[in-house]
């Protein structure tokens, strides 16, 4: 049987490392050149300092950094310079570039500052035709707490009302046009996306794992011209050598270090059933039900409503629990009794880990309906009580919806951006290392995450923290498309999925982690796109079919392997 002395192998490999010696595609990491922002916060005024959540204040001051219209205005200079000086003449003068951003209000503002500074342009020659689209999914709105977002508040931002020269094409084939030079994207395009044009990509994100691969993939297609010339990285985000440790295990050959344990499937329906948070009677009606030719939706999520209404009722007093006994926590601090602060504290831990142990059940019921709907195509369970438990919790988690603990926004309204600098750091070539040895690690420790501990910290310790860290430095068919590459980007993420598709035949890697990672990605989509969720989990043959459509995508976009 597969162990740790018996791993799987692939049949046969076509390996990153001999695509690229052959020729088939190009090797994106030379001329890579990173860039490094330095900023400085301050108070505008110190009355203004509150205590806050550490971590959740770190992320809202990074936002709101990244957001700032300041920082976007310097980079897209720098991109539209090095895009006209390096690139534009390239190819006959049809090369073309992408940027990647970190969010879909990023690629908003970058749009908008793209315009802006080449509007201000216009007349210079070596400025003309370097129109810019922008991709992202759905509908974007700015808010007050946004910074610059006053002048944007109540505005509505979809690619076609960013994007009025599209005049109805598909933004693939209008990019391929002399039209648009530059791609902004965020999620979007940056898998399953095949423009051999592109030579220059411009990052403003964090890349890691497959995802960089994918992302940085993009630029290998060939062309005639391209491989005299190279393609350009400019990275204001990441790290060469974490680019490099992305890029490694792919290079020659993606081994897995270990294999599942199949026991993990029947470890985790007993940590899921030790909660008592549904009933095995209300499983078992649950198959009936799902099984019924006539069956719809409604009568589905009528059989989950009780477990709902268990875990809701549980969690949302949990949370209120846990915000009384964090309030007594903090007012018994200031008395300074050891023996009062000692019993508060207590309480707090007790009634953080009711509410933690609710979370890590919703999460612990995708991880069961993953493994066991891999492994049970390896592993002949023959446990109809497993495969009822596993239809049961797909359809369960979507419905489990978490509350805010902390409902009140951090204000950041006092905060402003004191200093400011985007410099060059290096310009090189990443070289993957040769008969290196890399491994894929198998999926282990399900069920064992564990809940993050917030710690409160004053905004401004925060914010000196951050400087010490940068002191140098109904449906339209628009809507199913979006949704469509909503579902894919998610699954280009996801490491196993890819590298099946690349080492192995089509019929092979759809046999592998595909459906249980479309299962996932389908479940995370719910918050956003709940009616398309809802359909898809209630009926089988259309899930089918969009899964179909999904893998297409990403076979499509695989690294070159075949």
């Amino acid at each position: 049987p597969p162990s740790a002395g018996n791993k799987p192998e692939a049949f046969h490999v076509y390996s990153m490392r001999q695509a690229i010696e052959e020729g088939f595609i190009l090797d994106v990491l030379k001329n890579y050149t990173t860039y490094n922002v330095a900023y400085q916060l301050a108070m505008k005024a110190a009355a203004a300092d509150s205590e806050v959540d550490a971590k959740k204040a770190k992320v809202r001051l990074n936002q709101w950094v990244r957001l700032h219209e300041y920082n976007i205005a310097q980079k897209v200079q720098v991109i539209v310079e090095h895009f006209t000086n390096s690139v534009a003449p390239l190819l006959n003068g049809q090369a073309k570039a992408m940027v990647v951003t970190g969010s879909r209000k990023e690629a908003v503002r970058y749009k908008l500052a793209f315009d802006r500074y080449l509007g201000e342009r216009s007349k210079e020659r070596r400025y003309a035709n370097i129109a810019a689209m922008v991709a992202f999914s759905g509908e974007v709105t700015f808010n007050a707490r946004d910074p610059g977002g006053e002048a944007l508040a109540g505005e509505s931002f979809t690619e076609g009302n960013m994007n009025p020269g599209l005049n109805g094409r598909d933004m693939r084939k209008a990019f391929d046009t002399d039209d648009y030079r530059v791609m902004i994207v965020a999620n979007k395009f940056q898998t399953g996306f095949d423009q051999p044009k592109l030579c220059a990509m411009y990052v403003d994100k964090k890349l890691g794992g497959v995802e960089c691969v994918q992302t940085l993939s993009r630029l290998n297609r060939t062309y005639p011209g391209k491989l005299e010339n190279g393609t350009f990285v400019l990275d204001f985000f990441n790290e060469p050598d974490d680019i490099l440790a992305a890029f490694q295990p792919y290079y020659q050959t993606a081994e897995l270090a270990d294999v599942s344990d199949p026991n993990m499937v029947y470890d985790l329906s007993e940590k899921l059933r030790s909660a008592r948070i549904f009933l095995e009677t209300e499983v078992e009606r649950f198959a009936e039900v799902f099984y019924q030719k006539s069956k719809a939706s409604a009568a589905i999520g009528n059989v989950c409503k009780p477990a709902v209404e268990r875990w809701t009722k549980r969690y949302n007093s949990a949370v209120e629990a846990y915000k009384t006994a964090l309030a007594m926590y903090e007012r018994t601090k200031k008395t300074g009794d050891a023996v009062l602060i000692g019993n508060a504290e207590t309480s707090l831990k007790d009634c953080k880990t009711e509410k933690d142990g609710l979370e890590l059940f919703k999460k612990d019921l995708g991880t069961f309906v993953r493994y066991y709907e891999f492994l049970s195509q390896i592993v002949p369970y023959d446990d109809r009580d497993l495969e009822k438990l596993s239809l049961y919790a797909r359809h369960l988690r979507p419905l489990l919806r978490e509350a805010q603990i902390d409902e009140d926004e951090i204000d950041l309204s006092s905060v402003m951006l004191k200093h400011y600098r985007l410099s060059k750091i290096r310009e090189k070539d990443i070289k993957l290392k040769e008969d290196e040895e890399e491994f894929l690690q198998p999926g282990d420790g399900a069920g064992s995450a564990k809940p993050n501990d917030p710690q409160a910290e004053f905004l401004s310790e925060i914010i000196a923290r951050l400087n010490e860290v940068f002191n140098d430095g109904e449906w339209t068919e628009n809507d199913k498309v979006n949704y469509l590459h909503t579902v894919a980007d998610k699954l280009s993420e996801n490491a196993a999925i890819m590298d099946q598709m690349r080492n192995n035949s089509r019929e092979q890697a759809m046999l592998g982690d595909f459906q249980n990672a479309l299962d996932d990605a389908i479940f995370d989509s719910g918050e956003v796109h709940s009616a398309f969720m809802t359909q898809l989990l209630s009926d089988p043959g259309k899930a089918k079919a969009f899964g179909r459509l999904v893998f297409e995508m990403l076979w499509e976009g695989r690294s070159a392997k075949t």
